[in-house]
């Protein structure tokens, strides 16, 4: 009846004494088994049991019962009785021993086999994954497609499925449709399709003589153009796949805490500018990454910074698990975002345990500067009351989409600690880490820039953060700044819906002139050898006129501080100095409203001086903080600008912006250059000794959406911007530059 179980088991590899003598009775197999005593030893009615002593084996005992188990590890009745005489041990005692011994075997065997079968698994899911992963990529050498797997039989099946639903769905549509045309679908004249080729390029009459049209790549593309709904489909994400996800997101968590809470070793102050700079060999020896391949190509980017900004931790992190708020939040650097998939949310509204796999496009503006892709993973977990982190981490998408080819850029665990303080402010502290694949060299007048961290860094998203969240508070202010100009904005809610209107502007100026992948950028001679850059969409959306925009832009540099050019193309004294179109008029300030602690964080109403139309005024916002300035503007009749000031929605006046970005070059500047504090813009880092000036138009080509572009039209707009360029090198004196 003591078969099951086991007397004081020890661990094998201390070979211990496993069996005990109990005093007052012959001996018994030890703890749990009960001894061989008498009644007097165990006596059931007394409920204070006398309590034994128990007495180990000898070491020749158990020497000697070793010895037997590794020859006999079931010993008959003979043979137990044989070692109970030549060990002054009872029969039982060789009995319960044996058993004891058997027991501890077997599960130490069961413990390796469960060890070897458990890394076996792993072996073969790794093989599977890498198969699956190659069967993706299999083409198919006759046709050229993927191959045909075992299922294709049932998919076929499922497609004509859906083919004879959607046909049900058409034919439903149509026959209402129909009730309110008056005649069949069938009977309506075909639509012609928009050409997606190369557009015409027709001027006097190089079409009549046949001499055909000069070769410009210009490409009719969509107006604000998205991310293809195909590329970013999950098709569906298995309970695998998540649960490698939530791995892969908490480990990265782990990291992020560790790198936003330790400083030395991992973090030096750079002797330069004082920035926190990542220790690249101490980071690899506490992170260490297996299997992770070096190439040369391959270009590391960390940095790390802190801040105030004015909004609650809660509204922040609602802001950044939300792709449409977050790109509100950084319209100059996030010219894409999309959550492809939710993997997990919190409880009960509470944000914390929230994954998401997301997509985003990040921009540098610029068309010299190719934009950045990333998947990636964005958890949110709450460290403890009032602190909060937010962790991202690069999936390879590539392997559950087909359409999605393998990312250039990866990041690695990043994200930011939000710390909630007193009067709605809270404390950030932001990590990017970012691997980069430069397969084509970054051009040089952006290659200290790049490769400073100043594009893409810790510095430009923190900064771009405290400008904005100052930018939402006061768009809820309800009073009137004293910095406005009054009487002529009447009420809070016109004074927001300016706002509204302002951040709309900026928001089609950035994503008018990035090189993101839904521009086609064309290179025109002259200038410089940067050159001219134009590209060409067709403008469907209510905020902008209808018909065909041509965009262009160049970049440049120039030996000035970028608070020197943000001063001169903010001034409105200075206009005429740099503005082709104002034909030397003088432009005065109508209506001002302040956006932020900086005086140059402003929107402005202009109206030009002795000008042919004085129906027509200009919306300019200029903002700055220490990672660069904008100053964008757009022409607006005054009917529109008078619905905008009344409060009601502004949603449906058009603009066309055009507009100036000014980014330092990354170049320290030796004597120092101005600090901090003299300008008013917070931020660490050495002041630059250049800046590089991004100059941008747009120009309504035709409102007709099938009108084709002229060489008139591009010639126009090339010598617009070359003009205004050899304006402001002289007007700063840089005509050497």
């Amino acid at each position: 009846m003591y078969s099951n179980g086991l007397v004081g088991l020890d661990r094998l590899g201390e070979r211990r004494d496993t069996s005990f003598s109990m005093e007052g009775g012959s001996s018994g197999g030890g703890a749990g088994v009960g001894g061989g005593g008498s009644g007097d030893d165990l006596d059931v009615g007394d409920p204070h049991r006398r309590k034994k002593r128990y007495h180990r084996h000898t070491a020749r005992q158990i020497q000697e019962l070793e010895a037997m188990f590794k020859e006999c590890p079931h010993p008959d009745e003979k043979q137990r009785l044989q070692l109970s005489r030549d060990l002054t041990l009872e029969p039982r005692q060789i009995k319960f021993w044996f058993q004891n011994r058997r027991t501890q075997m077997k599960a130490q065997h069961e413990r390796a086999d469960n060890c070897a079968l458990r890394s076996e698994n792993d072996k073969i899911r790794c093989e599977n994954i890498a198969i699956r992963e190659a069967l993706k990529n299999v083409i198919c050498p006759s046709c050229g497609g993927p191959p045909v797997n075992e299922d294709s039989y049932f998919d076929e099946q499922k497609l004509r499925m859906e083919n004879a639903r959607l046909k049900e769905e058409l034919d439903r549509v149509s026959s209402m449709a129909a009730k309110y045309i008056g005649r069949p679908i069938s009977q309506l004249p075909p639509i012609q399709p928009i050409s997606i080729s190369s557009l015409d390029l027709t001027v006097g009459n190089y079409g009549a003589q046949g001499m055909g049209p000069p070769s410009l790549d210009l490409d009719l593309l969509p107006g604000n153009p998205s991310i293809p709904s195909m590329q970013l489909q999950s098709l569906g994400i298995s309970e695998m796949e998540k649960s490698l996800m939530v791995e892969i997101a908490t480990n990265a968590m782990e990291d992020v805490i560790r790198l936003l809470q330790t400083d030395d070793p991992l973090w030096i102050k750079s002797p330069a500018d004082g920035r926190d700079v990542l220790n690249l060999d101490s980071y690899n020896r506490i992170f260490p990454r297996p299997n992770h391949l070096k190439s040369p190509d391959i270009r590391i980017e960390a940095s790390r910074d802190s801040g105030l900004v004015i909004m609650n931790g809660l509204a922040l992190i609602d802001m950044f698990m939300d792709a449409n708020k977050w790109m509100e939040l950084f319209p100059t650097i996030v010219s894409k975002a999309r959550t492809i998939e939710v993997i997990a949310t919190g409880l009960g509204g509470n944000p914390a345990g929230s994954l998401q796999l997301m997509y985003e496009e990040l921009q540098v503006l610029s068309p010299l500067v190719p934009s950045r892709e990333f998947y990636f993973l964005r958890y949110c977990q709450q460290i403890e009351q009032g602190l909060w982190a937010i962790a991202d981490v690069s999936f390879d998408f590539s392997t559950m989409n087909q359409f999605v080819a393998p990312s250039r850029s990866r990041r690695l665990p990043s994200g930011c600690l939000i710390q909630d303080m007193p009067n709605g402010y809270s404390k950030i502290t932001w990590i990017e880490h970012v691997e980069i694949e430069d397969k084509t060299p970054t051009h040089r007048i952006y290659r200290e820039f790049i490769h400073s961290c100043m594009a893409f860094g810790a510095q430009r998203w923190l900064t771009t953060l405290q400008r904005m969240c100052e930018r939402f508070a006061c768009l809820m202010v309800t009073g009137t700044s004293t910095r406005d100009l009054g009487g002529v904005i009447p009420s809070p809610d016109g004074r927001r819906s300016m706002m509204k209107l302002s951040q709309r502007m900026i928001n089609n100026f950035c994503s008018s002139i990035s090189a993101s992948s839904g521009h086609r950028w064309t290179t025109l001679s002259g200038l410089n050898d940067v050159g001219v850059r134009v590209t060409v969409h067709k403008s469907t959306d209510p905020g902008q006129p209808n018909g065909v925009v041509l965009s262009a832009a160049t970049s440049l540099w120039l030996p000035v501080s970028p608070q020197a050019v943000f001063n001169f193309f903010k001034d409105e004294r200075t206009r005429a100095q740099w503005d082709v179109l104002s034909n030397g008029n003088s432009v005065q300030e109508v209506a001002h409203i302040a956006n932020g602690s900086h005086p140059g964080n402003c929107i402005s109403v202009l109206r030009a001086l002795n000008a042919s139309q004085n129906n027509m005024l200009i919306l300019q916002e200029s903002c700055i903080d220490s990672s660069g300035s904008l100053v964008v503007y757009a022409p607006v009749d005054l009917p529109a600008i008078n619905i905008a000031m009344s409060g009601e929605d502004p949603s449906y006046i058009p603009l066309l912006p055009s507009g100036f970005t000014i980014s330092p070059d990354g170049q320290l500047d030796p004597t120092g250059g101005a600090s901090s504090s003299s300008t008013g813009i917070q931020g660490s880092g050495a002041r630059s000794s250049g800046s590089l000036i991004t100059v941008a138009f747009q120009i309504l080509v035709s409102s007709l959406p099938s009108a084709k572009l002229n060489l008139e039209s591009v010639t126009t707009v090339n010598n617009l911007i070359s003009t205004t360029v050899q304006q402001i090198k002289a007007a700063l004196n840089c005509s050497g530059a």
